[in-house]
Order: C-alpha cells, then structure tokens, then sequence
C-alpha cells in the first residue's frame, strides 16, 4: 500500500498509470487466482470492473493512448474489459430478478441466460492474464495484493425487508397507464423490424451486423424503453415486484427484462463493431482487432448477442403486447360517435386502411357498430366486410365505439372524407392526422 501512496505523488505519466492500473490489475489477478468460477463473477465484481477499466481507459485516452503504438492494445484490452463488464452485470441483475419479473413464458430463457453470462465470463477470464502481460510489457507494475472474496459479496441475503408502503393509489393513474401502454405497443410494434423466427447463421450473422442490427439503433430501443420504465415507476407503481397490482407488476417487468436485455446486446455490439469488427480504418486497428479476435472470438459474440439477446427481445416484446393491449382496454375512456360513411365509394382500401392505422396508433379497442353487428376497426379486412353491408343496406351514418382518442381522430377524419375526393384521390389530411401520412 506504499507504494501505491507513494505514486500519487509522482505526477509524471508512468507514475499516474500504475496507479490508475492498481485495482485494475488486482481485479484481473483475482479472477486468475480464483480461477474465475461463476460464483466469484458478483455484481459487486462487476461494478469495480466496470469503474476501474472506464477510470483507466479515461486516462489513457487523455494521454493519447488511442494514437501512440505503445499504449493502444492497452487501452483497447481495458475498453473490451468495461464493454464485457457491463453486458455481464446487466445479464446477472436479469437472472438474480427473474422470479420477480413475473414473465408468463420464460420457455428456455434462464437455462441460455445463464449460457450468455458464462459466455461474457469466459471472455474476462481469457482477458485478466493478456492485460497482465501487456501490463508487464509496458513495465507497468503488477500489484502485489490482490483481493478476496469477501471483497465482492453478492446482494442476497436470508432476510426481507417489511412490505409497509402502499402504492394502491398510484394504481389509480389510468391516465398514464394508458399512455404509457400506447407507447410501450408502438414501441413493440415498431421493434418488428428486428424479427426473426430462427437463429441465423455465422455467415447471416456477420451479413446483418453492422448493417441491420448495430448499436446505435439497439440503443436508440434501449433509451425509449428506459423512458417507459421510468415512466412507469414515477407515475403508475413505486412499490417494486412483490405486490400490488399483478397486470401492472408483469408489464413493469417485461419492460426491465427488456431494457436490460438491451443493454446487454448494445454492449456487446459497441464490442463487436469498435474492437472487433474490420473497418480498416489504420493498421494499428487491424492488428489491434486480431489480437483481441484471439481472446473473444467475434462470431460466437455475435452469436450471443444475436440468437440469444435480440431473439428473446423480440419474444418478450411480443408477450408484452398481449398484456399491454389488456391493460390498455381496462382503463381507457370510452365513448359513441356518429359519423357518416365516405361519399361516393364507401370503405374501400383507403379510408379502411386510415381508420385502421388511427385505431392502432392509439392501442385501444374500436368497433364499428351498424345495428347489432360490430367490426373490429383496428383490421382493415373487417372494415372492408362492413362497407359491404353498408353498401347493400344503403346506410348512410354508422357508429364507432371505444378508445375515445381513437374516436376524436376518427372523427377529424371522417370531416374530410376519409382523406379522399368524389372521385376516390387522396386529399391532405389535417395536421392532427400527421402520423398517417
């Protein structure tokens, strides 16, 4: 410990790394030492990882480690460290909350959760002694400490905390609930795009990142999941998993399984496309990428962030749209309104289809009603076999029912025709219905 006081005294370059290296390297000599069984993998271990190798790789980039031929396996070897450190602690806080998350089909998540984190470990272990050789090689010291288990307890214990804080009241806000389902199913909806309905192949794998599937996009998903859940937590439940009501406490965990599912997968795809992936963008890069391709091979990375991560995505996404929908339908403001049918050429392709995206915009159900028989609005094919009654009865005004945000749009749309003229041509539609355009 002397030595280490000793050297934040030393203000020259060398004298500044070896102390910014110190607990690096002693994380990296206890993962070697202990072998690096799962066990030891805490998220306590994860979190001194993760603030070591980011103060690290601060430092050095400061210092222009990023440009010198010296330094840049170093540096590279302590972003790959932060990168892996936060994938592993977010796949151990799926794993250690997943009996709280109350997800209806886990099917094999936890059995190929745990494969990913051994996964994520196995690449750490493989890293500890390559940063400890280049450590040696740069003449950095090597501490002469290491830590114990006991410095890296994990967050269980035998005892529970009293429930005491009714949040029965927040339950009430059917306001934010349903805003806050809407935005979930346009999320969902729109992370269709990612979809697939087996694994792809190392070929497809490498065809499709970066190209389809890259980080900036996964972390584009990852921030507006977290604005939901945080969302949620601040105006629908505070209370956590354990009561309450039980719609609410599953939709709250489809959304943190997901939103830590693609922290993992943004992570390990910042990995992939800036430290292993070939851009040639200058020699050193390349021979950097090689030697890290040698500790962490790039397809099986691939492999698990694609097959495992984005697959179970787009599977607990899907689940989340049958229970948001639910949700969405018990607590929004129902209405009637009255309005007359499309001169001219009735509900055929174009005012069916706009009537259609206007009700699955907002999420909420809305049937179109003539006499006893009801149609579902949000399906383009049941307003079209509607317009047929219509036509053969020469109705001129029919009924929608439900969402009254859906209704109110409706409504808009209907006082331009359904978005057409007499003769059936698209007309502008007014600035409330932009999101149809």
């Amino acid at each position: 410990m002397e030595n280490v006081e000793a050297k934040t005294c030393d203000t020259s370059y060398m004298g500044k790394v070896m102390v910014f290296s110190n607990n690096y390297l002693k994380c990296c000599k206890y993962i070697i030492n202990t072998g690096g069984e799962r066990y030891i993998f805490t998220k306590n271990l994860y979190s001194k990882l993760i603030s070591t190798s980011q103060l690290l790789e601060d430092f050095l980039d400061f210092h222009g480690a990023k440009n010198n031929t010296q330094w840049y396996y170093y540096r590279e070897l302590s972003a790959a460290v932060r990168h892996l450190s936060i994938s592993g602690y977010a796949q151990k806080h799926i794993l250690n909350r997943l009996i709280f998350y109350e997800i209806s089909e886990l099917g094999p998540f936890e059995e190929e959760g745990i494969a990913n984190l051994d996964f994520i470990i196995e690449c750490l272990k493989k890293l500890a002694p390559a940063i400890l050789e280049e450590a040696q090689r740069l003449q950095i010291d090597i501490p002469e400490d290491t830590y114990s288990t006991e410095d890296f307890p994990g967050i269980a214990s035998s005892e529970t905390l009293e429930f005491d804080i009714e949040d029965e009241d927040k339950d009430l806000q059917k306001k934010n609930i349903v805003k806050i389902a809407s935005e979930f199913l346009a999320v969902a909806h729109s992370f269709d795009e990612f979809s697939f309905f087996e694994p792809y192949t190392t070929k497809q794998l490498h065809k499709i990142v970066p190209a389809k599937v890259n980080e900036v996009e996964i972390r584009r998903y990852e921030m507006l999941v977290h604005n939901l859940q945080s969302s949620f937590d601040t105006y629908v439940i505070h209370g956590g998993y354990r009561f309450g009501n039980r719609k609410l406490k599953q939709l709250r965990g489809c959304f943190s399984i997901v939103f830590h599912l693609l922290q993992v997968i943004g992570r390990l795809l910042h990995f992939y496309e800036r430290h292993l992936h070939e851009t040639g963008y200058k020699s050193i890069d390349i021979i950097a990428q090689d030697k890290m391709a040698e500790l962490v091979s790039p397809s099986a990375l691939l492999n698990h962030t694609i097959n495992f991560g984005l697959s179970f995505v787009c599977k607990f996404l899907s689940q989340g749209k049958t229970l948001a929908t639910e949700i969405l339908n018990e607590n929004i403001e129902r209405n009637t309104i009255n309005v007359g049918i499309p001169k001219e050429l009735g509900f055929h392709m174009r005012p069916s289809l706009l009537v259609a995206k206007i009700v699955q915009h907002h999420g909420g159900q809305v049937e179109l009603c003539i006499g006893p028989d009801r149609f579902d609005a949000s399906s383009v094919l049941d307003i079209q076999w509607a317009g047929g009654k219509i036509q053969k009865e020469n109705i001129e005004e029919v009924n929608f029912e439900g969402d009254v945000r859906a209704l109110k749009d409706i409504k808009i749309l209907a006082g331009v025709n359904y978005g057409e003229d007499s003769m059936g041509k698209g007309v502008p539609l007014p600035t409330e219905l932009k999101y149809l355009r």
